[in-house]
C-alpha cells in the first residue's frame, strides 16, 4: 500500500509500470507534498520542550527570587519584575535565539508551561535592557557569581582550578552602537574580556568593553575579581591562569605573585630583551617535541627578569621553536620561528610547555558562547543595554553546561552548546492532560530518550534552595 508521497509500507517508492525503478519520480513527490495542508492552530505543541530542563534547575537554583532581590531597577522605565525578563531572554537564547524578537518562540502553543515564569513580549524586553545603567549590569554580574556557587554546590565544584583568560571581538553592524570601535582586527564591534575553567568551557567572569579598548585596559581589576569569585567558596583553593601575549604585563605579573595564583603567560619574542634571553639557550638544551607530520619542535627554558626594584621579576621563561621540515619550504623559511612564555610553575619543561599550549581551548568556549548562547549579536544601540545581554548570554551559557553536569551527562568530555541543544533542548512536544496530571508527549525512538529522562530525574532530585 502506498503511502502519502508513494512510498510502500516497508518503506521503498514503488514505480510504475512506466518508470524505471532506479529513477526518482521528483515531479510527483513535489506534487504529493503540494498536497499538504499547513495550520498553525495547536494551542498544546511546545516548540522547545527540552527547556524543561534548564527550567528545572533554574527553578531549584531559585534564579528568579535571586534576580528579583539582587537586581534593583524600582523607578525606572521597564525595571519591574526583572526575574521573568532575564529569565525570558535566557530561555530565548537556550533555543538559539540572538535577537529580542526570537523571544516570541516562547510565546508559541504551550512552551510557557516548560519555563516556569511568565514569557515577556520582545518590546517589553527591549524597554527593560535600555533601563540598565553600569551599576545595574554590575548586580547581575552578582546574581551570575551567586547561582554559580549554587550550582557548585548543588555537585559540580571544582577543586584545583586552571583560568583561561582572553579577549574577543564580538563585532555588529552599524556605526551608531554605543561603544562600538575598531580594534586590533580592524572589525567594528566590541572587545570584552573573559575568563573560563578549563575543561568545563563554563565562563567564570565576563566583562563587555568597548570596541577600541587596548586588551590590557581594566586587566588587574578583572584578575582581582576574577580569583575572589573563583575563591569565593574556598579561600584556599589553588588557581592557575594562562594569558596570550597581549595581557603580558609585569604588573599583572606581580598582581598574580601578590594573589598567591599560578600562571603561564605568552610574551612577544621581537623584544629585544627577550630575544638576548633566548639567545642563551645552548643548542644541547632544546628537547624535541611532538609536532606536526610536516615540521619539527623543541622546547628548552631559560631565566627572564623584568621590572625594576620592588616589582623586578625573575621567571623561568620556556621557549618552543619550530620549522617546516619539507625542503621547498624549508628553501623559503629555513629558520626557527620561537614562542615563549614566563611562567612560575614547577615541573618537566615539555610537561609546562604542553599545559600552556591547552589555553588555545579558550578559543572553543568563546566561539560556544558566540555561536551557543546569544553572543554572536549585540542588539542594542545602548551600550549598557548590550552590557546587559552580555552577562544574559553568560547566564545561559552556564546554566547549559550546568544541565549536563548536573544531570551526568558526557561529563567526561566538553561538549558543546549547540549539540546540548540538538540532542535535550530543541525537540517537539506536546503538553497534554492525563487523569488530571500534565504530561509531556515527546517524539518516538528520540535518539537521546534515555539521556533526557536520565537528566530530568537528577534534577528533579536536587534540593532547591531556600528563597
Amino acid at each position: 500500500m502506498k503511502g502519502l508521497l508513494g512510498w510502500d509500507d516497508v518503506g521503498s517508492y514503488t514505480a510504475s509500470k512506466n518508470q524505471p525503478r532506479e529513477t526518482l519520480p521528483v515531479s510527483r513527490v513535489s506534487q504529493s507534498l503540494d498536497r499538504v495542508q499547513v495550520t498553525f492552530d495547536d494551542d498544546n505543541l511546545v516548540a522547545n520542550a527540552g527547556l524543561l530542563l534548564p527550567a528545572t534547575l533554574a527553578g531549584r537554583l531559585g534564579l528568579e527570587s535571586l534576580i528579583n532581590t539582587t537586581v534593583c531597577l524600582d523607578g525606572r522605565v521597564g525595571g519591574a519584575s526583572p526575574g521573568r525578563k532575564v529569565l525570558t531572554l535566557m530561555n530565548t537564547m537556550l533555543a538559539g535565539g540572538s535577537h529580542i524578537d526570537h523571544a516570541d518562540m516562547l510565546r508559541a502553543g504551550a512552551t510557557q508551561q516548560v519555563v516556569s515564569h511568565r514569557v515577556m513580549a520582545p518590546s517589553t524586553l527591549g524597554t527593560f535592557l535600555r533601563s540598565f545603567t553600569f551599576g545595574h549590569v554590575r548586580q547581575l554580574e552578582a546574581v551570575n557569581d551567586i547561582v554559580r556557587q549554587r550550582a557548585w554546590a548543588a555537585g559540580v565544584a571544582p577543586g584545583a582550578l586552571v583560568i583561561d583568560v582572553d579577549s574577543t571581538i564580538c563585532e555588529v553592524v552599524g556605526k551608531t552602537k554605543q561603544g562600538a570601535g575598531y580594534g586590533y582586527t580592524h572589525a567594528l564591534g566590541y572587545h570584552p574580556l573573559l575568563a573560563s575553567i578549563a575543561g568545563t568551557g563554563e565562563i567564570l567572569h565576563g566583562r563587555l568593553r568597548k570596541g577600541s579598548a587596548n586588551t590590557q585596559r581594566g586587566t588587574k581589576r578583572f584578575v582581582n575579581e576574577l580569583v575572589a569569585r573563583a575563591r569565593r567558596d574556598d579561600p584556599h583553593r589553588k588557581l592557575t591562569a594562562r594569558f596570550d601575549s597581549g595581557f603580558w604585563n609585569n604588573d599583572t605579573i606581580v598582581n598574580l605573585n601578590r594573589l598567591d595564583v599560578r600562571y603561564t603567560m605568552a610574551i612577544r619574542t621581537n623584544v629585544g630583551a627577550v630575544q638576548t634571553a633566548i639567545a642563551t639557550i645552548t643548542e644541547g638544551a632544546w628537547q624535541r617535541i611532538d609536532y606536526t607530520c610536516d615540521g619539527e619542535a623543541e622546547v628548552a627554558e631559560c631565566a627572564y627578569t623584568s621590572g625594576q626594584g620592588a616589582k623586578r621579576v625573575t621567571r623561568r621563561l620556556i621557549v618552543r621553536r619550530t620549522r617546516l621540515t619539507g625542503k621547498a619550504q624549508q628553501t623559503l623559511w629555513p629558520d626557527w620561528r620561537h614562542h615563549a612564555f614566563l611562567t612560575d610553575l614547577d615541573g618537566d619543561v615539555v610537561e609546562v610547555d604542553r599545559f600552556h599550549r591547552e589555553h588555545a581551548t579558550v578559543e572553543l568556549a568563546i566561539k560556544d558562547l558566540k555561536a551557543g548562547a546569544g553572543l554572536e549579536h549585540l542588539p542594542s544601540g545602548v551600550f549598557s543595554a548590550n552590557s546587559a545581554w552580555f552577562q544574559i548570554a553568560i547566564l545561559a551559557h552556564n546554566m547549559c553546561r550546568w544541565t549536563a553536569r548536573l544531570g551526568g551527562h558526557d561529563t567526561d568530555r566538553l561538549i558543546v552548546a549547540r549539540t546540548i541543544r540538538t540532542r535535550l533542548l530543541a525537540l517537539p512536544g506536546r503538553l497534554v492532560n492525563r487523569a488530571g496530571k500534565p504530561t509531556l508527549r515527546l517524539p518516538t525512538r528520540w535518539p537521546w530518550a534515555e539521556a533526557f529522562t536520565t537528566i530530568l530525574e537528577a534534577l528533579r532530585a536536587l534540593e532547591p534552595v531556600p528563597t
